[in-house]
């Protein structure tokens, strides 16, 4: 409870203490869409199923050249009043900025404005959420539309930069055709004048002209070849690299790239739960680093690959077209010696011809990539913004709700694992189940700790709370609690009166052999022996039989406080030899039970307990009394509790739940098992764990009990 309340008051202080901010969401629909190559037949636009479009998508708005952008279109690289901000680097003064400096200040202040991004894409949609944070909620607004705006015109560029640049070079190529034909017309014009060839010649009826009007023709068509073979080449030069790798890869790439996205959310859930030192989080990180460089190197090597086939493909179409171009001419100079005149008359019409046809045809490519590229201008996107971002009208965080139940939960966490914590360092003995379980000792009776009026139990002659503070504090702390010695005399129909019956019943029945003088003793002090001593003396006297206890405790003797009785005169002063034996007797006004108080204090206990006297003595009481209860000593403490336990028939152990550690208790128990000492069993006092039992007992108790005084009344 206190961790809870103490971490419910820091949540409402984190809330009261965070400065607000405000989130401004636009949203936007990306369509599967890609531009075609150029050079091509497919269409402008074609579904684009690869699976990594989306993820790239979010990439490339969460990247900082989209941010550079926007720090760009919001010239935020400096404030209203043209003084350099806090993102932009310092120079030396006099010094004017160079480049590096304007690079240095776009990149801080890119860095900054990703810092308040977020990218939530909605699932089972092309809708993605494009928030910012920031303590101005107009400032916010502006941004997100202004990241929106900024990744559509990103897509517009890329998509149109490629089909410009084809453009520019089918144009380069266009002009040299012309120029090439409008040559060869001048020159077929000179030579008809030269030759005086004013017709053609029939190139059916000359196979020379055949081969070379084949000839031309293939030479011409590698010329084609060779153009698109550089036109393919100069493309993947300008071309990205991911799609030249995913093209090339055969999937490859799309498959890596999917793992790689799929370790990355591995690790970022992990992350939420370990932390980033743990060996697994650090094994998975490097393999993340690991898989992208891998990645990295992949697509570097496919696009290497893919340009180096391009020009290797575009040297082939050139040595070829220089190859076709070398027979053209040994052909030209076969039809030169057969009929020079007509063979070049037709052989430049033959050029002419085909410059033309080839002529045409990059018009028409031209044309198309013109088009591609004007298409540019009229912001043709597979891009489109859904909802513009609106100036939020409260604040984002804190939240009051978030805060309380976070810190509610963590409270009640932290609570039960310092609750677990302090259970599982708790060395003391709680249960009956584990004396029997650690001891290998029965356990003969369960003393609770709460009276039936739901009082704690108190002991005769211990200090209660408050005594240090003055007498009345202490009278008023004595009197909340219940004495526990002689309630079987005093209360003989509570609960607690049966639990001592029911060690009474333990006891008579835990050997057939003569049991008469029982010992009772403790691992240390305060565990309640004299308690369990004088009440079990007073169940035993209810018998009818003839019951003596004697207090032998001669160190610390607490018997006749109990009975109220005087301690000048006992055990000691009979050992000695000083008094009449029949003079140490006192009548303790409970029916059939008699008491021996301890005496004054000797200088030798152990001496005394141990002398022939005592065990004589002893046996004098066997033949005089039912049954004999010693009180002793702690047997932990000292050796007395041994020494009356070798002259009775059997000694009984004490523990106070809660108290005792398990180590005592086992210490206690290994030194009367080696000094060969009969143990009859257990008795656990102050019991709090199994309340809920004990009050179903009580309940049964109490019902029975009230059938006899009904029976009683009538």
């Amino acid at each position: 409870a206190a961790c809870s309340i103490t971490a419910l008051v820091l949540g409402v202080a984190h809330y009261l203490i965070t400065p607000k901010e405000y989130m401004a969401t636009a949203t936007v629909q990306i369509e599967r869409k890609s531009a075609a190559p150029v050079l091509s037949d497919q269409n402008t636009w074609d579904n684009y199923w690869n699976i990594e479009f989306y993820p790239t998508q979010y990439e490339l708005l969460r990247s900082r050249g989209l941010a550079e952008r926007v720090v760009r279109n919001l010239d935020l690289t400096r404030s209203r009043s043209g003084e350099r901000t806090a993102a932009e680097p310092a120079k030396a003064p006099g010094r004017p900025a160079s480049a590096a400096d304007d690079a240095a200040a776009l990149g801080a202040a890119a860095q900054g404005l990703l810092g308040g991004l977020s990218v939530d894409p909605i699932r089972n949609t092309s809708l993605v959420r494009i928030g910012y944070r920031s303590k101005d909620p107009a400032y916010a607004a502006r941004v997100a539309n202004a990241f929106a705006e900024a990744y559509i015109d990103l897509g517009i560029e890329d998509r149109y930069t490629s089909a410009g640049k084809a453009s520019s070079f089918l144009s380069s190529q266009i002009e040299t055709l012309k120029s090439e034909i409008q040559e060869k017309e001048n020159e077929l014009q000179r030579f008809s004048r030269n030759s005086d060839i004013v017709g053609g010649v029939d190139p059916a009826s000359n196979d020379v002209l055949k081969r070379l009007e084949t000839l031309n023709n293939d030479y011409l068509g590698a010329k084609r070849v060779r153009i698109e073979k550089e036109a393919r080449y100069h493309e993947l030069q300008i071309a990205p690299k991911e799609s030249v790798a995913d093209s090339l890869s055969g999937g490859v790439v799309s498959e890596l790239r999917s793992n790689q996205l799929k370790m990355e959310r591995d690790y970022e859930t992990k992350l939420k739960t370990y932390k980033p030192d743990w060996p697994a989080m650090v094994t998975l990180k490097a393999d993340i680093e690991k898989g992208q460089q891998h990645l990295k190197a992949l697509i570097e090597e496919m696009g290497a690959r893919a340009r180096s086939d391009a020009f290797a493909e575009y040297q082939t179409a050139l040595r070829q077209e220089q190859t076709l171009s070398g027979e053209v001419d040994r052909s030209k100079g076969e039809a030169i010696n057969q009929s020079s005149a007509a063979v070049e008359y037709t052989n430049l019409k033959v050029e002419i011809e085909t410059r033309r046809q080839m002529f045409d045809e990059l018009l028409k490519k031209q044309s198309e990539t013109e088009v591609s590229a004007r298409l540019q201008g009229t912001r043709d996107s597979n891009i489109r913004i859904i909802d513009s971002a609106l100036m939020p009208g409260g604040p984002f965080r804190p939240s009051l709700r978030q805060d309380v139940t976070y810190g509610l939960m963590l409270g009640l966490l932290l609570g039960v694992g310092i609750a677990f914590l302090i259970e599982f360092l708790d060395r003391t003995i709680k249960s009956p189940e584990e004396i029997e379980r650690r001891l290998k000792l029965p356990t003969l009776a369960v003393v609770p700790d709460i009276s039936e009026t739901g009082r704690v139990y108190g002991y005769a002659a211990e200090p209660a709370k408050g005594a240090r503070a003055g007498k009345a504090p202490a009278e008023r702390a004595r009197a909340d609690r219940e004495q526990i010695e002689l309630v079987p005399h005093d209360r003989p129909r509570s609960p607690i009166s049966e639990v001592y019956r029911s060690l009474r019943t333990s006891l008579l029945l835990s050997t057939a052999e003569e049991l008469k003088v029982i010992a009772v003793t403790s691992a240390t002090a305060g565990e309640g022996k004299t308690a369990t001593a004088s009440n079990l003396g007073v169940v035993l006297a209810q018998l009818g039989r003839r019951v003596l206890i004697v207090d032998a405790d001669l160190r610390k003797p607490r018997m006749h406080q109990v009975f109220k009785v005087s301690n000048r005169s006992g055990l000691v002063n009979q050992l000695t030899g000083v008094v009449e034996p029949d003079s140490v007797f006192v009548e303790t006004g409970v029916p059939n039970l008699w008491l021996i108080p301890s005496g004054p204090i000797p200088p030798n206990p152990s001496e005394l307990l141990s002398s022939d006297r005592m065990r004589e003595w002893l046996n004098a009481m066997r033949a005089r009394f039912d049954y004999v209860i010693v009180d002793t000593p702690p047997a932990l403490a000292v050796t007395d509790a041994t020494i009356v336990g070798a002259l009775s028939d059997g000694v009984v152990l004490t523990f106070r739940a809660g108290k005792v550690t398990r180590e005592d208790a086992r210490d206690c128990a290994e030194r009367l098992r080696i000094a060969e000492l009969r143990i009859l069993g257990v008795v656990l006092n102050r019991h709090r764990s199994e309340a809920a039992r004990y009050g179903r007992k009580t309940r049964y108790y109490e019902s029975y009990g009230g059938y006899e005084k009904e029976a009683q009344a009538v």
